[in-house]
């Protein structure tokens, strides 16, 4: 792709987002989310947890969410004048002392992390603000929500409530069912609001309700979807790497790179080659029940799309790469994803066949360009745009599809698609906001710079997206696991004093010992090249490869 084409396209996806924000500003905003086709609002951040408005003040306007959601993306597009306009706006006028139950998971990384990752971006020397003084007015609203989010793992597990009210925490008679994801992917969030305010009690609610939901693995080290946080008993033991598990998997990892902290990495080491073992079926995964691995649902889901991104990160790229082009070439088919489509029998989900504008295959878009450069990634960006601007764009916003078989359109602009779609599409045509810092990306699309100071273990070098620690004559060295060629390495030795022989995370033995097998499926992935083995037309498992 030409630079300037490329330029072409990062300039249409710039009016993209200044089209959603824009026109949320004019009919939305203070509230939470535009609603495009009647340029209207929605409250939606409280309205979750409260269907019949009971316990919203009269004079409730919302929290903001798109403008808090959209900070981050602003900084991103170079647009300082707006970013400061916002930031000012939210510390004059946001406030967490609100009769309102909400959602815990949501809250935290749509509301917590935007505001934590734009006050790091408002007292980064590059984006420091001015003319007005700007004395951490983010950072205390992020720690005011912080304190009323603690009220949440008052349970008798240590996992956090689901729900609660921001003013007066746990309501009596609270639902006590939570999803893996709810209890898993608070880390982040919380980890980085301790290392800012010095107050230990976030990270360790969070670390500590981690520490309970991994002791609740099964024997195959796989999770279930939900949960009682007051019993610490499984609900629902079906689960996969999609709704409900999604974000946990991705903040084991990405703690491990934030936070340097070998736990982290030990944890999603074994639930990756779990994963790997038990969901993966060629580029698909399907879900299974976690006692047995025995495959319960076959099914696409628009979430599942993120797994590429995540893959990227361990450096599992054949991998990833094998799973998003089925992603694609499911996108090309309907013109955007479906949330559920069924793959044992090929046709979507009779009643989740909409389309919220999810940024899932965009990120891991991007994530799969950086690692390769591949110019092809960039065309499917490219595919992406035209979609949403054909499909989607109306003359208030964007808007959601109700159903993918008739392009039916809903009235709901998600804050995510500021916070997520458009950065991801945004950089993946012009990265020039990451020339400078390495940044990890939460669940959210909110970025946290990777600093030494946050760091137990800083690694020699830091690659941004691809390192592992692999030793070599007794000496530890951070290198890139794409230049390695293998995922993030675990070492074995089958003699005493003999060399360590370098063993991927992603390695899945062949079913058969013998290496015999009768078709593609009963073969693994390669433990050194992370390449999908085949089987030869003499009935073995191997790599073959066509030479010219």
């Amino acid at each position: 792709m030409s630079d300037a084409k490329r330029m072409r396209i990062r300039d249409k996806v710039r009016k993209m987002f200044y089209h959603a924000y824009e026109n949320y500003i004019a009919y939305a905003f203070p509230h939470d989310e535009l609603k495009p086709l009647t340029k209207s609002f929605t409250d939606s951040l409280s309205e979750l947890g409260n269907l019949k408005l009971e316990h919203l003040p009269h004079n409730y306007v919302g929290s903001a969410l798109t403008l808090i959601e959209s900070l981050s993306s602003l900084v991103v597009l170079g647009n300082t004048t707006e970013f400061e306009r916002g930031v000012f706006w939210l510390s004059d006028n946001l406030t967490f002392d609100v009769d309102a139950r909400i959602n815990l998971f949501e809250c935290n990384i749509r509301v917590l992390g935007g505001l934590l990752s734009a006050h790091i971006l408002a007292t980064d020397s590059k984006n420091r603000l001015t003319p007005r003084a700007y004395n951490n007015q983010l950072l205390n609203l992020a720690e005011d929500l912080g304190q009323r989010f603690l009220h949440a793992f008052d349970s008798p597990t240590g996992l956090p409530y689901a729900w609660i009210n921001l003013k007066y925490g746990v309501m009596e008679k609270e639902t006590s069912e939570t999803s893996t994801s709810g209890c898993g992917s608070l880390i982040l969030e919380m980890g980085i609001l301790s290392r800012l305010t010095g107050d230990t009690r976030y990270e360790a609610a969070a670390l500590r309700a981690l520490r309970k939901l991994w002791n609740m693995r099964s024997s195959l080290n796989l999770f279930g979807t939900t949960l009682d946080v007051t019993t610490g008993e499984w609900i629902e033991y079906s689960s996969g790497i999609g709704a409900g598990v999604d974000s946990f998997y991705e903040y084991l990892m990405k703690a491990y790179i934030l936070f340097g902290n070998d736990q982290f990495w030990n944890m999603f080491h074994s639930a990756y080659v779990a994963v790997q073992k038990y969901f993966r079926h060629g580029p698909w995964y399907h879900e299974a029940d976690m006692r047995t691995g025995k495959a319960t649902y076959w099914q696409l889901t628009s979430l599942q799309a993120f797994w590429p991104g995540l893959q990227i990160l361990v450096g599992d790229v054949a991998s990833a790469n094998l799973s998003h082009r089925e992603f694609f070439h499911v996108w090309e088919r309907f013109g955007v994803i479906p949330e559920r489509y069924l793959l044992d029998r090929g046709v979507l989900h009779p009643t989740e066949k909409y389309y919220p504008l999810r940024p899932e295959l965009a990120e891991s878009t991007f994530y799969l360009y950086q690692a390769t450069k591949d110019p092809w990634y960039m065309e499917v960006g490219e595919t992406i745009v035209n979609s949403l601007n054909y499909y989607t764009k109306v003359d208030g916003g964007f808007a959601s599809i109700r159903d993918v078989t008739t392009m039916q359109l809903e009235d709901h602009q998600h804050s995510f698609f500021l916070s997520e779609m458009c950065k991801y599409l945004y950089l993946l045509f012009d990265d020039t906001f990451l020339a400078e810092q390495s940044y990890i990306f939460t669940t959210e699309g909110h970025p946290f710079p990777i600093r030494s100071a946050w760091h137990e273990k800083l690694p020699n070098t830091y690659i941004p997206s691809n390192w592992t620690s692999v030793k070599a004559e007794n000496q530890a060295s951070h290198v890139s696991a794409l230049t390695l060629q293998v995922c993030p390495a675990i070492e074995t030795s089958t003699r005493e004093n003999s060399a360590p022989v370098v063993e991927s995370a992603c390695h899945v033995p062949d079913i058969h010992d013998y290496h015999r097998c009768k078709r593609d499926e009963d073969c693994g992935v390669d433990s050194t090249s992370c390449r999908q083995r085949t089987c030869s037309m003499a009935g073995y498992c191997g790599l073959w490869f066509f030479i010219p």
